[in-house]
């Protein structure tokens, strides 16, 4: 580890960089939740030369900015840092050395960080920022080895979005800047590196690794991840890489991969990344999954050994369209990333799984948007928000996602298939690998489709759509005919006339099951839910959704039963979507607050930082 070296300012040069960043920066910035200044200057690639130490928790090295200079009278460059300890800036000479360049790390704001500011000129077409993390990096999760999956090695990885990329890299932290990258990352060498680039270089477990992204992607897609990773294809295109004891499962539940990609490209242009690789992380990863460009993090709760939650590989699939190929301009403009991808996934589940499956699963999302709407300001229920002063995070409702797929299904339901599939492939070829605000879309969209067809649908609508809080009363809900019968089956139970056992359930896939949990009234008995546990075994599914389903419904109740495997689930499972609503539930029931408290003291250690942080909110 290269030892720190303590770089000093003038009082002169300190005062006249703070005094420029007080000035100016309301002129300079075009992202409320990044300090850089990219009105005059932008990187435009990033080499980065990282080495990773599991002792230390660190990441230590060099970033290397290219940079283009929009403004020729600027005196700044001005990057985003948060909890980065910076040893050292260098700029590079015209003839070729590297010079000592003046900087100062501004007051810490508590959601954006701290702005680096360095003395430049346009002469200045490279700057080296030597740096370390530190314990406060919020985009890195260090795995001792008693946390990982096979307890043989330690696992890092990185989740970078919203704004979580400057706490592990000093760069210009906004989705509206797109660069190309490389990487040369030293590990162990037992250890495996992988990026979100091209991987084919590191056929070698070495400790030596090298990456290069050549399509400009948003920082927030730049990701890493080290630990005893193995790699097994599933097609020419796509492969997955994991610890050895989910390789092969993960092979088998995600075989359709290369179909999705088929029908995305037919439908709506060519991928434009090479390989579509999955890397199955272990379970305290926060997400889902996250769309890093040619390789997928994913979460192991969707390996369930039937293929029934693959709609999250069509989803993290359909970003590489709308997301990564076009990217919100801003956190306020979120649904131009998950609106898209919502109603492209579902799309594609419609294509290879058949209409059915699609239904039922709009239907579950719908919802489940509901539910989550009760919990929201209303003007966080419009498409398009107003995040100044707020954590991007805040931002990641199911509204963005949802409500936005549910825009789109209306739009489709108005101009038609033919003519909407159209518009989205033409939406895609004509802004690939830039960046979208809402407003540039609508014009777009205006231009594209309600112009061109006049009468169909009323501008006023659109605004309603996209401005306005809650859910138009003319949006589109799927229904599901399966969804019904489950119903009916219900209602034979509850009003006695049928038995559990004797329900027609034999041929339910999870989708019918999480209907028929959902519809389950909340006053049921202990008795009653006794029973259906007995049959149904619903506190030992080994499904993460049917578990959670469950266990919201009964530790209202305090069903004895559900609180030694929900003990085991919190202290294995840390995905965001699982263990901040089951942690609510717990914290709501008298009975169990303290017990929940006990429960996350003991397991917080293990769940990501970004999910620290939602339940640290209202637990302690």
């Amino acid at each position: 580890m290269k030892p720190l070296k303590m770089f000093f300012v003038t009082l002169t040069t300190l005062f006249s960089l703070v005094t420029a960043e007080v000035v100016s920066a309301s002129s300079i910035a075009t992202d409320s939740h990044s300090f850089a200044n990219v009105q005059d200057v932008r990187t435009t690639n990033l080499s980065i030369d990282l080495t990773v130490d599991f002792t230390r928790k660190q990441l230590s090295g060099f970033v290397e900015h290219d940079l283009e200079w929009l403004n020729p009278k600027a005196t700044r460059f001005i990057v985003d840092t948060r909890a980065l300890v910076v040893e050292q800036v260098k700029a590079m000479r015209k003839d070729g050395t590297w010079a000592d360049v003046s900087y100062v790390l501004g007051i810490t704001d508590a959601i954006k960080g701290q702005p680096l500011t360095m003395q430049l000129t346009p002469a200045s077409t490279k700057v080296r920022i030597y740096y370390h993390t530190t314990a406060g990096t919020t985009g890195l999760q260090w795995l001792s080895v008693a946390q990982t999956t096979e307890k043989k090695q330690p696992f890092l990885f990185s989740q970078s979005q919203a704004i979580h990329a400057r706490s592990w890299i000093p760069l210009q932290d906004s989705p509206a800047v797109r660069i190309t990258y490389q990487a040369h990352i030293r590990t162990p060498k037992d250890l495996l590196a992988v990026m979100s680039a091209d991987n084919s270089q590191n056929t070698a477990r070495d400790g030596d690794y090298y990456f290069s992204m050549p399509q400009r992607v948003p920082t927030y897609l730049i990701a890493l991840a080290v630990g005893d990773l193995h790699f097994k294809e599933m097609s020419q295109q796509t492969g997955v890489y994991a610890e050895k004891a989910w390789l092969d499962k993960a092979v088998y539940e995600f075989a359709d991969t290369q179909k999705m990609i088929d029908v995305a490209s037919k439908l709506y242009g060519e991928y434009h990344w090479g390989r579509y690789d999955l890397l199955i992380l272990p379970s305290s990863f926060p997400f889902g999954g996250m769309e890093n460009p040619r390789l997928s993090f994913i979460t192991p709760t969707v390996i369930t050994g039937d293929r029934s939650l693959v709609s999250l590989i069509a989803h993290e699939l359909a970003h590489s369209w709308s997301g990564n190929l076009i990217t919100n301009a801003s956190w306020n403009d979120l649904w131009v990333n998950e609106g898209f991808t919502n109603f492209v996934e579902n799309r594609l589940m419609r294509e290879v799984y058949g209409n059915e499956r699609a239904d039922m699963e709009a239907n579950l999302s719908y919802h489940e948007l509901l539910r989550d709407m009760k919990g929201l300001a209303p003007a966080d229920t419009a498409l398009k928000v107003d995040l100044t002063g707020r954590d991007p995070d805040d931002a990641f409702s199911l509204v963005p996602y949802v409500k936005g797929q549910l825009f789109l299904s209306w739009l489709e339901s108005k101009f038609g298939k033919v003519r909407f599939d159209e518009f989205m492939a033409s939406y895609f070829g004509k802004h690939q690998f830039q960046s979208m605000d809402t407003e540039v879309f609508l014009k777009f969209l205006s231009e594209q489709l309600v112009n061109k067809y006049p009468g169909v649908v009323d501008p006023q609508q659109i605004e309603q759509w996209v401005y306005k809080p809650g859910i138009p009363v003319d949006a589109v809900i799927s229904q599901s005919d399966a969804f019904v019968k489950v119903e009916q089956q219900l209602q034979l139970w509850l009003k006695q006339e049928q038995p559990l056992r004797r329900l027609n359930t034999s041929k339910w896939t999870v989708h019918e099951w999480l209907h028929f949990i959902n519809q389950l009234p909340r006053d049921l008995t202990l008795e009653q839910l006794s029973e259906l546990d007995e049959v149904f075994m619903f506190s030992g599914s080994r499904n993460a959704e049917i578990f959670v389903a469950w266990a919201r419904l009964t530790i209202p109740v305090n069903y004895p039963p559900i609180f030694t495997p929900l003990r085991k689930f919190l202290m294995e499972v840390g995905r965001t979507k699982f263990v901040v609503p089951l942690y609510k539930e717990l914290k709501a029931n008298p009975e169990k607050s303290g017990w929940a408290s006990a429960i996350y003291r003991e397991a917080r250690a293990g769940y990501h930082p970004l999910t620290q942080s939602q339940i640290d909110k209202f637990l302690f």
